[in-house]
This record gives C-alpha cells, sequence and structure tokens, in this order.
C-alpha cells in the first residue's frame, strides 16, 4: 500500500485551526467532506470520536492517528493536519501531538484500511521523516514529503 493512494493534496490542512482532539477530528472530517469522500461528515465524526473514546490514538513523539469506518465513507481517504500549536491528545507519551493524520474507510474495507495504517505507521517510525512533517508549513509541502518518500522506495 501506498500512501499517495489514499493522500489528496486537498486532505491537506496546514494549520489547523484546532485547538483541542475533538476539535481537530471535526476540522479534518469536514477536509475529507469537501472532497466528496465522506457523504454524511456528523455520522463520521461520531464514529471516529466513538473510536477515540476507546483508546486514545495519539501514538507518541508528536503523533496521533485517528481513525474510523462507516457507511458515510465512500472510499479509503486520508486527511493530515498540522495544528497551528500542539494539541493535548491523551497520547501514550503524554506529550501534545504536532501531526494528526486521519485515515478513514467503507466498513467493508477492513483489509485495506489495515495496510493504510500499517504504511502510514512504517513513514512516520522514521525520525528524520517524521520531523519534516511536523516542520511543514503548507499543504503542498507536506503532500512532497510524503510523494518523495513514497516514490525513493
Amino acid at each position: 500500500m501506498n500512501v499517495l493512494e489514499v493522500l489528496q493534496p486537498d486532505c491537506i490542512k496546514v494549520p489547523l485551526q484546532a485547538r483541542d482532539k475533538k476539535s481537530a477530528i471535526e476540522e479534518l472530517v469536514d477536509v475529507l467532506a469537501k472532497t466528496g469522500a465522506v457523504s454524511d461528515a456528523a455520522e463520521l465524526k461520531v464514529a471516529v470520536w466513538n473510536r477515540e473514546m476507546q483508546r486514545s490514538t495519539g501514538i507518541g513523539e508528536g503523533l496521533a492517528i485517528p481513525h474510523g469506518k462507516g457507511s458515510a465513507v465512500r472510499r479509503l481517504a486520508m486527511a493530515i493536519g498540522v495544528p497551528e500549536h500542539p494539541i493535548a491528545y491523551d497520547s501514550i507519551d503524554h506529550k501534545p501531538v504536532k501531526l494528526i493524520a486521519m485515515l478513514v474507510s467503507p466498513t467493508e474495507k477492513v483489509t485495506e484500511h489495515v495496510q493504510a495504517l500499517g504504511r502510514l505507521s512504517r513513514l512516520m517510525t522514521d525520525a528524520a521523516f517524521r520531523e519534516r512533517t511536523y516542520a511543514a508549513h503548507t499543504a503542498e509541502e507536506m503532500y512532497e514529503i510524503f510523494r518523495k518518500a513514497e516514490t525513493a522506495e
């Protein structure tokens, strides 16, 4: 799985206006809804938030990967946001997040969903790559960081 299969440049928001976890999730769902990837933003916001309440997706090192599945999702899609200021996210390392990468999929796309989560996680384990994403000042810059990573392999 290549992240560029699910990430479009217009699904990247730098900076996010949100100042808290729930608002960040809602803002990223709205980004996806504007692209047509989501048929019912309100339904997806509930699905992603309910998943978040089960266990925080703040995985540490300044990164959160909220995700969800539902009938409101038309296709596997990703939205990425860089908060203007780091957000408290109940992360496992108790540090605020600097990048939020949301992955959503139709309910039946379990394999694709897991593959995309795995690929994103592998990319983000590289500290240098992660730091480049945190430093991105525009959506175009962020997309280029992912494009270079995915075409280099």
